[in-house]
């Protein structure tokens, strides 16, 4: 379909809202060119001092900050799982990247390693500056060590007796290794390579060696591909498993909420997001132009990097909790429950998985939106400013570049309050690596929290007062809710630079109301 080409990089200051429309618009849009308030930075000579400490690793996220990763992508068939893997790639010092294992293209059964082979060895020209611009980014010949591949059986026709591959032995290795962190698995085709080590354990091991397996492993899939999925979830009910179940015949990726990281009303079946910022012509100025990582940075034929999501919610932004995915991130919101059988799904779920959940935002075209699919493009203008932020630094010197800012509040992130009691906000200590002045953004993400608050524009609202301000405060209100008035209220604050692309980062301040 024809797209449009008119839209650069945008860089324009945050859009204004009124209080109470800011109440649930719950992300800052430094896509509007409007005029906003803003911070001023913090200076270009402090900005150089900022600079060498980060490079000395003192700003740097720490490797007990990390999540354990280990990806399984039917590469090789859609482009979009390179275009995952290349955005993967510059987010490689926020996980710790165990596994990268080519899976069965569906009922080919194609593997092809070799494609992220050539994307690991694009990264490996460009890790060096990379690493100019934030520490701890892995060698090349790290990654290239832990690439291999499943079986060539599509679904449950590989696993079993003899179904053993290289990538379920290494997925075994890694789960059973002595690290107290959780394993992510990201699941961005078929999940029988993760089917096959789980079925491997559960016929050599312990009752409670498989229970200590499950309990260390956590799967984001992005739907079913095959068979596998829903034989996972039936098999081991104590597993974490966030997904949208189903297969695309019948519509089920319409359906599914990862598919709003680069959808719209034709791939997605919806409206409200900004369409601009995910086309082939946006891709080509921003991504692909930029350097030997941009070079191996396909043209989508479908959409843009569907199985992105499996892993921003991994990204330390201040924004999500990977263990707590009802708390919404860029990788979307879940919530745990048994979902009622669809006509897309394989076979009706038998045990609560964390899935498809609603958010209400107020979306490009102005108009309010209450879908899953706002979970995530809710964020988009966000987290594609900062892929593109990251692709300069693969090829542009520290001074060059632009680097998120750093978010500091003044008080602790979880304050205990009453209804009708004054809570005072305050992040004045956050700084901007770059001394570029600074936009606020202080929200209530009202489905994240447990605190009854009903329609957006009929329920209680919780106007902030200064929410464009380093220093707010906002008024518990009460409501009739039961018990009245008790729960969380999750109150987001967004820092914006204005340095080129605009870069966000966040802080979360949970409100424990009680009596």
């Amino acid at each position: 379909m024809p797209l449009d080409t008119r839209y650069p990089i945008l860089t324009g200051p945050l859009s204004l809202l009124s209080p109470a429309a800011h109440s649930r618009q719950p992300v800052p849009d430094p896509c509007r060119r409007q005029s906003d308030p803003v911070s001023p930075g913090i200076g270009k000579p402090l900005a150089k001092l900022f600079a060498i400490l980060l490079l000395l690793g003192l700003g740097s996220v720490s490797a007990s900050a990390k999540e354990r990763l280990f990806v399984l992508t039917d590469i090789g068939g859609d482009p979009d799982d390179q275009m995952s893997m290349v955005r993967l790639m510059t987010y490689a010092n926020h996980v710790d990247i165990e596994g990268l294992v080519a899976t069965p293209t569906g009922s080919r059964s194609n593997l092809a390693p070799e494609h992220i082979r050539r994307i690991v060895g694009a990264y490996g020209k460009v890790r060096d500056n990379l690493e100019l611009h934030e520490p701890g980014y892995p060698t090349a010949e790290y990654l290239s060590d832990r690439i291999t591949k499943g079986i060539p059986f599509d679904g449950m026709q590989g696993v079993g007796e003899g179904k053993d591959s290289p990538g379920s032995e290494l997925l075994i290795r890694a789960v059973d290794r002595n690290d107290p962190r959780p394993l992510w698995v990201t699941v961005w085709g078929g999940p029988n390579v993760l089917a096959q080590a789980l079925w491997k354990v559960r016929a050599t091991r312990s009752p409670d060696g498989l229970a200590r397996i499950v309990a260390k492993l956590r799967v984001y899939a992005i739907s079913d591909q095959d068979n596998s999925g829903p034989w996972i979830r039936k098999n081991f009910p104590d597993l974490f498993y966030i997904v949208s179940p189903g297969v695309n015949a019948g519509g089920g990726f319409h359906h599914a909420t990862w598919i709003a990281i680069g959808g719209d009303k034709f791939h997605g079946r919806f409206g409200g997001a900004d369409f601009s910022l995910v086309t082939n012509e946006w891709l080509d100025r921003n991504i692909r132009r930029k350097g030997p990582l941009g070079a191996v940075y396909p043209h989508w034929e479908f959409m843009m990097e569907g199985d992105t999501p499996s892993f921003l919610n991994l990204i330390n932004n201040g924004l999500s909790d990977p263990e707590r995915p009802n708390w919404g991130g860029w990788g979307g919101r879940y919530e745990l429950y048994t979902p009622r059988m669809e006509k897309w799904f394989l076979e009706p779920e038998t045990r609560p998985i964390w899935t498809n959940v609603q958010d209400e935002v107020l979306g490009n075209d102005g108009e309010w939106h209450t879908t899953n699919h706002a979970t995530i493009w809710r964020w988009r203008c966000a987290y594609q400013n900062d892929f593109a932020a990251r692709m300069d630094w693969t090829t542009q010197p520290y001074d060059k570049a632009n680097h998120p800012p750093v978010p500091k509040l003044d008080h602790p992130a979880i304050i205990t309050a009453k209804p009708g009691e004054r809570v005072d906000l305050s992040a004045t200590g956050s700084t901007d690596p770059d001394g570029d002045a600074l936009s606020f953004k202080w929200f209530c993400y009202a489905e994240a929290g447990t605190r009854g608050i009903s329609n957006a524009r009929t329920g209680v609202m919780h106007d902030i007062v200064g929410f464009d301000q380093p220093k707010a405060w906002l008024k518990v209100k009460t409501n009739r809710v039961m018990p009245p008035g008790t729960g969380t209220m999750h109150i987001i604050l967004a820092v914006t630079d204005h340095g080129a692309p605009r870069l966000t980062r966040y802080q979360r301040v949970i409100v424990n109301v009680q009596k």
